[in-house]
């Protein structure tokens, strides 16, 4: 698959399938979320356009949101995180970096400084360990609004965080009180 857009579209159709959907196409996910790679192939293929095994490890490889993950014989497939469907993707809470980063836009700063970070239809609320990661994330809605966590006393009074294995942190909310705007 060397067409870039085609890289693309298939990456976008499988985080439908994947993080939202399965059953556009009529597959079901694991409790954990996993999918069967024979089965995703054959029913993605019948349903969308054409993928082969080859091509569904190279949109893996080659996300730049590292969005997936296979097992480790490569016989079954989920995506890392972002979900709106309940999957356990067996996370353990874990130590953050002193500092975490959210992006987001002017129109929800409002509801952000009374509610906090809140999941909404996702599972977690999704942070980064770096800036321009969180600049990346907020731009993709508009001129971005970086917000500094305070993740290391978040954790310390009883929020957890978890990473997820392409490099996401999460978290299921992040009260206003530890939140700052840069």
């Amino acid at each position: 698959m060397k067409n870039q857009k085609i890289i693309t579209k298939t990456s976008k159709n499988l985080s439908l399938i994947l993080r939202h959907n399965p059953a556009v196409i009529g597959l079901t996910l694991d409790e954990n979320g996993w999918a069967d790679v024979k089965e995703l192939i054959a029913k993605f293929s019948a349903r969308r356009f054409k993928m082969t095994r080859a091509s569904l490890e190279e949109v893996v490889a080659t996300n730049n949101k590292k969005r997936f993950s296979f097992n480790e014989d490569k016989t079954k497939i989920r995506a890392n995180q972002g979900h709106s469907i309940s999957v356990d993707l067996e996370f353990e809470a874990q130590a953050p970096p002193s500092t975490l980063f959210h992006g987001t836009v002017e129109r929800f700063l409002t509801s952000i400084f009374t509610e906090g970070l809140i999941k909404g239809s996702r599972q977690h609320v999704h942070l980064s360990a770096d800036l321009k990661t969180a600049q990346n994330v907020g731009s993709r809605r508009g001129n971005p609004i970086i917000l500094k966590v305070n993740s290391l006393l978040a954790s310390q009074e009883g929020i957890e965080f978890y990473l997820s294995d392409n490099g996401v942190w999460l978290s299921d909310h992040v009260p206003v009180k530890y939140l700052e705007r840069l």
